[in-house]
C-alpha cells in the first residue's frame, strides 16, 4: 500500500497517538475483496494472511500510525463539547489505485482519551449493520464510507445484554468532520489557519485557484453536503443521527448507527429510538444539513484576511438550497425515467423546456403522494414503473406492479390509473421509451438493505454462521440487477399494520 499519513504530521493537540487494545481471540467475520484491491491490500501477502489479527488489534503493520482524533459537536441541536474517537483509531492513510487519499479507521478497538463514559468497544450486531450498509450505499452510487472487513471475538461487551465484541476497519475518503472545526474553535483557535490550509490542500486543492481559496472551499463543502443529502432522500435512506460530528467535510456518508432505508413510505419516519422529537426524521434531513452548516460556517469568521466575511459566508450557505433542490429534482425525475437537466450558472432555459420540466416534476410529486397516502413500499413502487413501460420483459417488476395495484382501494386505484395515463402520455410526447427504460433501471434499485435482511444476517452470525452476511454482500454488490440469489424476503416490506422499526444507538 502507498502510505500517506499526513494527519499524523499535524499539531499533536489534534489527536492522541496510541495502539489498539486487542480483542480476545478475534475471528473472521467477512472480508471485502473490492476494497482490498482498491487500496492495494490484496497485493501484500502479509496483510492478506494477517488481516484478522490486524483488525483484532493484535498486529500493527509497518506503515500504520494509529491515533485517535479530537473533535467536538452539536448533538441533537445542543453543544456537546469535546467528543473525539472514543472507540476508534485512524490506523493509516493510504493512496488508492486512483491516487485518492483513503483513511483506514479501526472501530471498536478499545479506550482512548476521548471515550468519556464508554468502553471503547463495538458489538457484532452494529458492526454487521455498518459493514453491510456502507457496502450497499457505495454500490448504490452514493458517496459513503465502506469497510475492508470485520472480525468478531470472545471479548464480552455489555449493552442491553452481554454481547460479542467486534471490530470493523472502516475505509473512507475522509474522517474530518464538521466537529473538528468546532473543537478547534473552542479549544485551540490558534490552529484554525493551519487546519484550514490542510483541509484545502488535502481535499480541495482546486480551491487554491480561486480568488479566495477559503471561501471557495467552504462553498464546495456546502454543495457536497447538499448533494449527499439529496442522494439520501432519493434512495430513501435515513441516517438517524445527523449531529455535526457525524458529517464529513467531503460529503461522504459516515457513522452508521441507527440508520434505515424507507420501506412503507412515511416521510416523518423516525428510525432512532433516542430521537424523541423527530429531529432526525427522514423528511427533516435536508433542513438539518442546512442547520449544521449554519453552525459550522461562522467559525471561519476569524479568517478575515482570507476574504471571509458575513456576506461571503451567507453566499456560501445560499448554495445549499440551490444545490439540494437542483440535484433532488433532477434525481426524482430520473427515478421516473424522465430528463430534468440541472441548470448551470448563467444558463437560461427556454419556455417550452421549462414547461416540460414542470410537467415531469408534477408527475414525480404526484407519484410520491400516491405512495405516501397508501404507505406503499418506496423502492418497489419506483422499480415497478419498468412494468408500466414494458411489462413483457420485466417479470419481477410486473409482479411488483401487481402487488401495488392490488393494495389500492377503488379511489386510490383510480388516482393511480389517472397518473399512469398522464405518465405514458408524457413519455409519448417528450421521450423515447427505450431511454426511459434505461434511466429507470439505472436509478431505481431492486435491492436495498431492509431492516429484516440485516437482522436475519445478525442472528445467524451471532450463532456462528456468516453465510447470510456473504449472501447479502453479494446481493448488494449489484443492487440494480435482479439476481438469482435473492429471496422473496429481500423485496418484501413489513406488513401494512406492523409497527415502524426504530434502532438503538448503543453499539
Amino acid at each position: 500500500m502507498k502510505f500517506d499519513n499526513s494527519y499524523a504530521t499535524l499539531d499533536p493537540r489534534l489527536y492522541h497517538k496510541q495502539p489498539p487494545t486487542p480483542l480476545k481471540n478475534p475471528q473472521a467475520g467477512h472480508f471485502n475483496p473490492i476494497i482490498a484491491k482498491r487500496i492495494g491490500w490484496s497485493d501484500d501477502v502479509e496483510l492478506m494472511q494477517n488481516w484478522v489479527s490486524i483488525l483484532g488489534g493484535e498486529v500493527i503493520p509497518n506503515g500504520f500510525a494509529p491515533l485517535a482524533m479530537a473533535y467536538a459537536g452539536h448533538q441533537f441541536g445542543q453543544w456537546a463539547g469535546q467528543l473525539g474517537d472514543g472507540r476508534g483509531l485512524l490506523m493509516a492513510q493510504v493512496r488508492d489505485n486512483n491516487d485518492q487519499l483513503i483513511d483506514l479507521h479501526l472501530k471498536g478497538i478499545g479506550l482512548t482519551p476521548y471515550s468519556r463514559m464508554g468502553d471503547g468497544r463495538a458489538v457484532l450486531r452494529s458492526t454487521i449493520r455498518e459493514y453491510l450498509c456502507g457496502h450497499a450505499m457505495t454500490q448504490l452510487g452514493i458517496a459513503s464510507s465502506s469497510a475492508l472487513g470485520f472480525v468478531v471475538s470472545d471479548t464480552a461487551v455489555r449493552r442491553e445484554t452481554i454481547e460479542a465484541g467486534a471490530a470493523l476497519l472502516r475505509v473512507s475518503d475522509c474522517h474530518i468532520r464538521l466537529g473538528h472545526v468546532e473543537w478547534i474553535a473552542s479549544f485551540a483557535p490558534d490552529l484554525l489557519v493551519e487546519f484550514t490550509d490542510y483541509m484545502i490542500d488535502t481535499y480541495y486543492p482546486d480551491s487554491r485557484q480561486a480568488n479566495y481559496p477559503v471561501v471557495d472551499f467552504l462553498t464546495q463543502v456546502v454543495k457536497k453536503t447538499a448533494i449527499m443529502i439529496a442522494n439520501w432522500q432519493l434512495i430513501g435512506f435515513a441516517h438517524g443521527v445527523m449531529n455535526t460530528d457525524n458529517l464529513s467535510i467531503t460529503g461522504s456518508t459516515i457513522d452508521y448507527g441507527p440508520f434505515g432505508f424507507l420501506e412503507r413510505f412515511n416521510p416523518a419516519w423516525i428510525n432512532n429510538h433516542s430521537d424523541y422529537t423527530g429531529r432526525y426524521s427522514y423528511q427533516n434531513q435536508p433542513a438539518i444539513g442546512h442547520w449544521n452548516l449554519n453552525v459550522w460556517l461562522p467559525h471561519f469568521m476569524r479568517l478575515t484576511q482570507a476574504g471571509v466575511t458575513k456576506t461571503a459566508l451567507a453566499e456560501c450557505l445560499a448554495h445549499y438550497e440551490t444545490s439540494f433542490m437542483q440535484h433532488y429534482q433532477h434525481g426524482i425525475c430520473q427515478k421516473l425515467g424522465l430528463a430534468y437537466p440541472i441548470q448551470q450558472p448563467n444558463e437560461s432555459i427556454s419556455a417550452p423546456d421549462l414547461a416540460t420540466n414542470r410537467l415531469a416534476l408534477t408527475l414525480a410529486y404526484d407519484l410520491l403522494s400516491i405512495i405516501e397516502q397508501n404507505r406503499l413500499d418506496y423502492t418497489n413502487s419506483f422499480r415497478a414503473l419498468l412494468a408500466v413501460i414494458d411489462a413483457s420483459n420485466f417479470q419481477h417488476e410486473h409482479d411488483l406492479l401487481q402487488q401495488l395495484t392490488l393494495s389500492l382501494d377503488a379511489k386510490q386505484l383510480k388516482l393511480w390509473q389517472d397518473w399512469k395515463t398522464r405518465y405514458l402520455h408524457y413519455i409519448d410526447q417528450y421521450t423515447e421509451a427505450n431511454e426511459v427504460v434505461s434511466t429507470l433501471q439505472k436509478h431505481n434499485p431492486v435491492y436495498i438493505l431492509r431492516n429484516a435482511m440485516a437482522q436475519r444476517s445478525i442472528e445467524m452470525a451471532e450463532a456462528g454462521d456468516f453465510s447470510e452476511v456473504e449472501r447479502l454482500f453479494q446481493l448488494l454488490s449489484n443492487p440494480y440487477d435482479v439476481q438469482n440469489i435473492a429471496t422473496q424476503a429481500d423485496v418484501t416490506p413489513p406488513a401494512a399494520d406492523a409497527p415502524e422499526i426504530v434502532i438503538s444507538c448503543s453499539s
